[in-house]
This record gives structure tokens, C-alpha cells and sequence, in this order.
């Protein structure tokens, strides 16, 4: 038997080891194995070595088990701007060494002295309330060799898009993506291809949009030029190390093809205009006060999947349009664009995520015209598709040229977008309306992380809420890796928290709703994001350095920025969502907003208490473990009753009791009754607000109900999981009922039909039904415990730990369950079926017992002393 091999080296949380931006990154190495892997491996030591140019390399020999975020070593010099070095690993256990891992990571510009480019912009003043015309910037530069790798450093004051000797560089889009630009200005670091230099002459061309910079955001009345009012590039070309061409003084700019380019609107092409040819001499501009140039941990978006239409349908007004058979967000690419034979002759696309009556239902979209135009040339074109603008959308309408639309197939193409972060989790089972339901979650999650997580990628918003990625993230981060991505994100969150609203944390990140100096009001479930998320990530990945970077933000959220009263609960909290609030009023939820707050203040305070034990810091381990202590109590006798009793005698109250442990063993018994009846009472429909969706399912199981649980995730009328898969929806919804079981489009404003936060029952799938869940942070130690319930006859369930991959399936038949799992090298098990529990190391394993499943299924309907027939309602369980 061979040892495991090393299948992966990181450096920081960066996605790629070129152009990281930290000068003593971390170092995380992952394993893979196969059937003539030794079993039961664990790491005893390792080895390192570094290989810098000119220079001999250097080893370190450690002994140690752990592999996840490793210190660069002390004694080896940092990473200067620019450098390269070989980094080689392998890991030792009980029998002998793994075979070498090599990577090469590369520094991008860690000095601002190494920056010599200025950002440019045209010499004419923007329009103050209109969209901005998307415009080119060039130059030419001479090369007397071409030796030496070409790099570019990029970034701007809106999007861009670069090419040399007319091929495109890279292949981010809407680079340098959203960020919060007062404070962190993302840049990008691209590796030239072999060829495209060339001795001589070169030519550099880039495009300009505006973006989020000073596009148009949000639904607001001001909703322009939130960060200001031009937009520029910076561009710094080196060859060898050297600036080749850097951008300033002597660059031209024009206006092209592109007409407009916004985020919500669409895009406008005009084929005739072609190229720019009227050049003029660019200006000077300063990047915002305060901003630090940033290369960001977090992957770029790009193109990631190419769907063809599914089928060409006719509408009553005989429009034609086109189904992708998935909802998505990115546009689509117009392939063999036909010369115009008429004056004036375009091509219209325009998005919808549904129909409605036939026609696209644009209605959600809100202000949003969705809308791109080509307007055609005395040329075709091969192929076209937009640069700066996105799109959520299953339907396309598309009028133009009859030629077009009779080649469908082959003229059209959905280009799905959204950051390139790694597919790490999946899962499956014998249901198949859940499996669809887990697909609407993946299909969400793609199209609502587009640069940072966001609530909705169609209408008038798509804004980075607070709220919906605290629900959301351990889903997220089983599925993919999601690291670098929201620790970016949680990073802009910290400097605005900390540096613009005196410790409160904003609602949205970027803050883009904030239209004066006066910080935000406090919001509970939403301003936890600081310290829950982190914590989640903590756990998904044994990230220590989150909790460390994130640490100020969260000990002054609760410290400074919730308002308490003398009991030291909250004074004035602010959420909630609420499946029977009315569609134009989503904050009118039943459950006392005070007593979700205040849940969720215990169990912050706990949380950082815990922080704080890992992170060493003993004062405070102290500080916030009595905090807890107080809270809880407090939280007790305002709310609960000595039978376990809540006042807001609701789902949600009794799924955050159980949640956060805020009830004592005399009080389990009661609330889980009080719990059970609610439930039940309710038709196993769910009536959870937004703070209590999330959990319920695993309240009910840890109330001692799974088959409950499992009946509440099978029901299929509305509101539940499942009824928008029956009403054929491909992604989450925001609202349960966004489409009425008439086929209408709910009438509120708030109906989006790619909204992730629902998705959070993912989780239960994920840890309940697959049976798969960490115990120690980075799964370093983790539970497989299959909970076979509803009509569920076999799971499989499956992430890619820090250390490698951690799989569980199991089927149950005849009172028989069978369960093999994957154990990854340098990780240990607990395996618990039934009453059984036993500790496992790596490898595969197989294991069969008796199984009996927990609880009568289907469990009984609720029961009154009063002759209400209404009240048993209909049965609708999705078998």
C-alpha cells in the first residue's frame, strides 16, 4: 500500500498562485487517494521547500499533523512584488514520505510605489444623471525583445476589458467586479500568452463601462454615480519585470460601437460605427480617498457553461421566444449576425425569468429594462455578445431578421457568468422532486454569486445583503468552495462597518442603499453576519485567519453597535420575513421581532466567546462566556414559560430555542410538544420567517421529530420547498408563492424567482438526510450519521474537505441499512448508526446494520378537541 498524494497546494485563500497579493501567504495542501492508498494515513510531519531564482533552494522539515493553513516559515524571506518561487511539499506518515507537490506562486504588487500607471479617463465632462457610454482607451509601445514573461496590472474605476495586438487578454468579465470602492479598489494580474508580444510595435486597446462604480444601482431615486461620477482604467504592462507601457500621459480615447452597457438595463451595439477612429487625448484622474489598491483573494468572474434553447415558442402576441429551460443569470451571444436589409434594422433581446399569460413577465424585473439591442451593419458579424451587463433569465424574446430566428438552434447561445469559485459538494437521493430541489439550490447559488453574494440577479437591486448570506453560507460553502470569495466580501463589510457607520454593520455590502453621513440603523440576523459567518467558514474550512481578521468587527457589532436596553436585550430590532406576511408589507412577520433578536444576541455572544477560546484570547473568553450567561438568563425570563412555553407561541420562536440552546432540559419537553403542534396544526407547511426557515427542519430533530422534519421537507402545497417544484421552477424563490398556483406572477413587488435564502434547507439534505457534517473546523474530524426518514430509501452525499474528499451513501431496504463512506487522509470519522458509534480513519468503509427509522411515518395529522374539519386541510405529500 502507497501513501496518499498531494493534490492541491494554496497559498492564502487565493484561487490561483498568480499575482496574490500577501507577502507571507499561508500554506494549505489537500490529498486524494484510491483503492491502493494505505489506510487509516495520517500526516506525522512535513516537508518544505522553497526555490527562488539564483539561488539555492531551502527546506524545512516539521513535525506536525497539521496541513491546513501552514505559516510561511519564519526564517524564509517574504515575497517581494513581482517574485516567483517554487514551493515544494511532501508529507511523511507512519511508513514513509509522499511523493513531492510542486506550485509556483507569484506575488503581485505589494508596494503602491510599484505602481507607475495613473488612472485615466476622457477630457469631457460625464453626464451627472445619465447612463455613462462605454468608451476605448489605446496606445502603442515598443519592444526591443520580447524575453521575459509579459505581465498586465489592472484595474478601474468601473469595468473593463483589455486586449494587445487585437487578442483579448484574460478571461475575467466585468472585472475588477464590485467592491467597496472608498476603501479596497480591486486590481487583476494577467499573464500575457507566448506570441502575442511582438519586437517593435505593439498596440494596447481597452474598454471602459461604467459598472457599479457609477452605473445605476438599486431602485432608488438617486441611484447614479454612488461612488462618483467618472469612471477610468488603470494599466500597467511589464515585460521581465519592467513597465513597458503603463497608462497616463499620451494614451487617446474614443467612443465605439458600444452605444450603452448598464448593469440593469442591457446593452446597445451599433455594427455600422465599428472600431473607434476619432481619438483624443485622455485625462488624469484620482482614484477615491481612502482606497487601497487590492489583489483580491477572491476568484474573477467568467463564462462558466454554454446553454443551447430548449425549445422556440410563439406568444399570443407572436412574439418569438426562446426557452433555456434553465433560469441563469449572463446574457446570451448572438451567433451569425445577418447584414441589415432595411434602414434602421436590429436585433432586440429581451430577459424574463417566467412567462406570464404567454409573454415574458417583466413585471418582477421592476425597473430594470433587460433589454439589449444590436443594430445592424452593412456587415454581419460572426458572433456578438455584451461586455459590461448582466442578465436573470430563462426566457429571451428576440425580434429581428427572419433568418436568424429560423437557425435558433445554432444562432443562440445562453453564456452562463458567475464567479469561478470550485465545486467541491453535491448530493443526491431516491426522491426525485428533492433532487430537483437541490439543483434549484446549486442553480441559485451560480446565479447570485457574481462578484459577492447577492439577493437577486434581475430586477432593479442585486444587492449584497447581509441577511440572506448569514442563512445561507454553510450551504454554500459545503457546495463550493467559497473561502477566498466571502472572506473578501466580509472584509469590505468590516472596513465600511468599522470605517463608516460607527460599528454597525451595513444591511447591504456594498453599502449602496446609504444616501447620507448618518450611520445605518442596527438590524438583527442581518448585522450577525459578522460573527456567524465567520464562524461558518471557520468551520467549513479551519480557517483561523478569518477569525482574526474579523474579530474588531465582531466584538464592536456587540459591544457598540446593538442598541440594548437595561436587561442588555435589544432595543429596537428591526427583520423578519414571513410566508403569510402580505406581498407588499414582507417585514410584517408573526413572530415577536424582539424575541428573534434577542435569540440571536445569545447566540452571538456565545459564538464569540468560542472565537475567542481558539483564538487564545483568555480575557475575553471570559468576558463573553458571563455576557452569554446573562443574556441567556435574561432571554428566559422575558420569554419562556417554566413548561417551555414561548410568548410568541410560533415555528420560528421554537426553532431559534432549539437552534441556539436557549432552553434548559426542564423546558425540552414542553417546546418540543408546543413545536410538534404548531407543525402539525399548520399541515407540515412551513410558517417560519426569514431568521427561522433556515433551521426548522433540524429543530424539529433535535426536538426529537425527525419524521416530522422529513414530512414537512416532502409537502408540496404552498408554502413549502417543494411547491415551486411542482410549479416547475429551476431555481429558489424568494417568496414561497412567487407564482400562484394559477400560473400568475404573485402581485407584490418582491417576487424574484432566484433568491438563495430559501436554499438554505440544503443544509438539512447535506448533514441530516446525506448524513455528513464537520466536528472539528475543517473537517479534521467529522460525523457521517445518516437519518433515514419520509420516503427516502437511499442518499449519497459527498464535499471536498481541506484535506480531501469526505463521501456518504447509504440505501435502506428491508429494515436493512447499508452505508459505505469516504474518509480522506489526515481525518478520523465518527460513525453513528442506530446506537452504534465507533471512530474511523481514512479510506473506505462499509457498514450494515438493523434499522428501524425514528418516529410513525406518515406522522399523525394534528388533532383538535373541536369539530373543524377545515383544519385537516388536504394531503399533499410529494412521495
Amino acid at each position: 500500500m502507497a501513501p496518499p498524494r498531494i493534490s492541491k497546494l494554496t497559498f492564502g485563500r487565493n484561487s490561483s498562485p498568480i499575482g496574490i497579493g500577501q507577502s507571507r501567504p499561508t500554506l494549505s495542501w489537500r490529498y486524494e487517494q484510491d483503492d491502493s492508498t494505505e489506510p487509516n494515513w495520517t500526516q506525522k510531519g512535513y516537508e518544505l521547500s522553497f526555490s527562488r531564482s539564483g539561488g539555492n533552494p531551502t527546506t524545512y522539515q516539521i513535525d506536525s499533523g497539521e496541513n491546513i493553513e501552514i505559516p510561511w516559515p519564519k526564517d524564509e524571506p517574504p515575497l517581494s512584488s513581482r517574485e516567483r518561487v517554487e514551493v515544494k511539499i511532501r508529507a511523511k506518515g507512519e511508513t514513509g514520505w509522499t511523493e513531492w507537490y510542486r506550485e509556483t506562486v507569484e506575488a503581485a504588487l505589494l508596494d503602491e510605489s510599484d505602481w507607475v500607471a495613473s488612472t485615466i479617463a476622457p477630457d469631457v465632462k460625464p453626464p451627472s444623471n445619465l447612463t455613462k457610454r462605454p468608451f476605448y482607451v489605446q496606445n502603442t509601445f515598443t519592444l526591443d525583445s520580447v524575453k521575459g514573461d509579459g505581465r498586465i496590472y489592472a484595474t478601474a474605476l468601473g469595468v473593463y476589458e483589455i486586449s494587445i495586438n487585437g487578442v483579448t487578454i484574460g478571461d475575467h468579465v466585468l472585472a475588477p467586479g464590485w467592491q467597496s470602492y472608498k476603501h479596497r479598489l480591486h486590481y487583476q494580474t494577467y499573464s500575457i500568452p507566448e506570441g502575442v508580444l511582438v519586437q517593435g510595435n505593439n498596440s494596447i486597446e481597452v474598454i471602459v463601462g461604467e459598472g457599479w462604480y457609477s452605473g445605476r444601482l438599486t431602485w432608488l431615486e438617486v441611484c447614479r454615480n454612488l461612488w462618483g461620477e467618472e469612471i477610468g482604467v488603470m494599466i500597467q504592462v511589464e515585460v521581465g519585470g519592467k513597465p513597458v507601457a503603463t497608462s497616463g500621459n499620451g494614451w487617446e480615447w474614443s467612443y465605439g460601437a458600444l452605444l450603452a452597457s448598464e448593469l440593469y438595463d442591457g446593452e446597445t451595439y451599433d455594427v455600422d460605427i465599428g472600431k473607434p477612429n476619432q481619438w483624443q487625448a485622455t485625462k488624469t484622474i484620482s482614484l477615491p480617498t481612502g482606497t487601497t489598491l487590492i489583489a483580491p483573494e477572491a476568484p474573477p468572474i467568467r463564462r462558466i457553461e454554454m446553454l443551447k434553447p430548449k425549445e422556440r415558442l410563439t406568444s399570443p402576441s407572436r412574439k418569438t421566444i426562446l426557452d433555456f429551460g434553465q433560469n441563469l443569470v449572463g446574457w446570451v451571444k448572438v451567433h451569425n449576425v445577418p447584414a441589415k436589409a432595411k434602414m434602421n434594422e436590429c436585433i432586440t433581446l429581451r430577459f424574463a425569468e417566467v412567462l406570464d399569460k404567454g409573454e415574458l413577465g417583466v413585471r418582477p424585473l421592476r425597473s430594470a429594462k433587460a433589454t439589449d439591442k444590436i443594430f445592424l451593419g452593412d456587415q454581419g458579424l460572426k458572433e456578438w455578445e455584451p461586455k459590461f451587463t448582466t442578465h436573470g433569465f430563462r426566457y429571451c424574446e428576440v425580434t429581428g431578421p427572419a433568418s436568424l430566428l429560423d437557425g435558433y438552434e445554432d444562432n443562440f447561445t445562453a453564456v452562463v457568468v458567475h464567479s469561478d469559485i470550485q465545486r467541491i459538494g453535491d448530493f443526491e437521493c431516491s426522491h426525485a422532486m428533492i433532487n430537483q430541489l437541490h439543483r434549484n439550490v446549486v442553480w441559485g447559488l451560480k446565479g447570485n454569486f457574481v462578484g459577492l453574494p447577492t439577493d437577486c440577479p434581475q430586477r432593479d437591486e442585486r444587492l449584497g445583503w447581509t441577511g440572506d448570506l448569514q442563512a445561507f453560507a454553510p450551504t454554500a460553502s459545503f457546495l463550493y468552495d467559497t473561502s477566498g470569495f466571502l472572506a473578501n466580501w466580509l472584509h469590505d463589510l468590516s472596513e465600511e462597518q468599522l470605517k463608516d457607520n460607527q460599528g454597525v454593520v451595513p444591511l447591504v455590502v456594498p453599502n449602496a442603499l446609504k444616501r447620507s453621513e448618518e450611520k445605518p440603523l442596527p438590524q438583527a440576523v442581518w448585522g450577525d453576519v459578522c460573527v456567524i459567518t465567520p464562524k461558518d467558514l471557520y468551520l467549513a474550512y479551519g480557517s483561523k485567519e478569518i477569525l482574526r481578521e474579523m474579530w474588531n468587527s465582531m466584538t464592536i457589532w456587540l459591544d457598540k453597535g446593538i442598541p440594548r436596553g437595561e436587561n442588555g436585550l435589544w432595543h429596537n430590532p428591526r427583520n423578519g420575513l414571513d410566508p403569510r406576511a402580505p406581498p407588499d408589507d414582507p417585514g410584517a412577520a408573526m413572530t415577536d421581532q424582539y424575541l428573534v433578536a434577542d435569540a440571536y444576541l445569545v447566540a452571538i455572544s456565545i459564538t464569540i466567546a468560542k472565537i475567542a477560546e481558539t483564538l487564545g484570547l483568555q480575557d475575553e473568553v471570559k468576558k463573553y462566556t458571563d455576557e452569554h450567561r446573562r443574556l441567556r438568563k435574561a432571554f428566559q425570563d422575558e420569554y419562556l414559560a417554566s413548561s417551555g412555553r414561548l410568548s410568541s407561541d410560533t415555528q420560528t420562536a421554537y426553532c431559534l430555542a432549539f437552534q441556539f440552546e436557549l432552553l434548559d432540559s426542564s423546558h425540552l419537553q414542553g417546546a418540543a410538544e408546543r413545536l410538534l403542534r404548531l407543525v402539525t396544526r399548520d399541515n407540515f407547511r412551513i410558517a417560519t420567517g426569514f431568521a427561522g426557515t433556515p433551521g426548522i427542519l433540524h429543530a424539529l430533530t433535535q426536538a426529537g421529530h425527525l419524521q416530522v422534519a422529513y414530512r414537512m421537507l416532502q409537502e408540496k402545497g404552498c408554502p413549502s420547498w417543494l411547491y415551486p417544484v411542482t410549479m416547475q421552477a429551476t431555481t429558489i424563490w424568494e417568496r414561497w408563492d412567487s407564482l400562484l398556483p394559477d400560473g400568475s406572477i404573485n402581485p407584490g413587488e418582491m417576487t424574484s424567482f432566484n433568491h438563495y435564502a430559501l436554499g438554505a434547507v440544503a443544509n438539512f439534505l447535506h448533514t441530516t438526510v446525506g448524513g455528513l457534517r464537520p466536528l472539528d473546523p475543517g473537517y479534521r474530524k467529522f460525523i457521517v450519521q445518516p437519518r433515514p426518514g419520509g420516503t427516502i430509501t437511499n442518499a449519497s452525499v459527498h464535499t471536498i474537505t481541506p484535506s480531501g474528499r469526505a463521501a456518504v451513501s447509504w440505501t435502506l431496504k428491508d429494515g436493512v441499512l447499508k452505508v459505505q463512506i469516504e474518509v480522506p487522509p489526515n481525518t478520523t470519522a465518527l460513525l453513528r448508526l442506530g446506537r452504534e458509534e465507533e471512530s474511523v480513519g481514512s479510506g473506505k468503509h462499509s457498514r450494515e446494520i438493523k434499522y428501524r427509522a425514528e418516529g410513525v411515518w406518515p406522522p399523525p395529522r394534528y388533532q383538535t378537541p373541536f369539530a373543524v374539519p377545515e383544519l385537516a386541510g388536504t394531503d399533499t405529500l410529494a412521495e
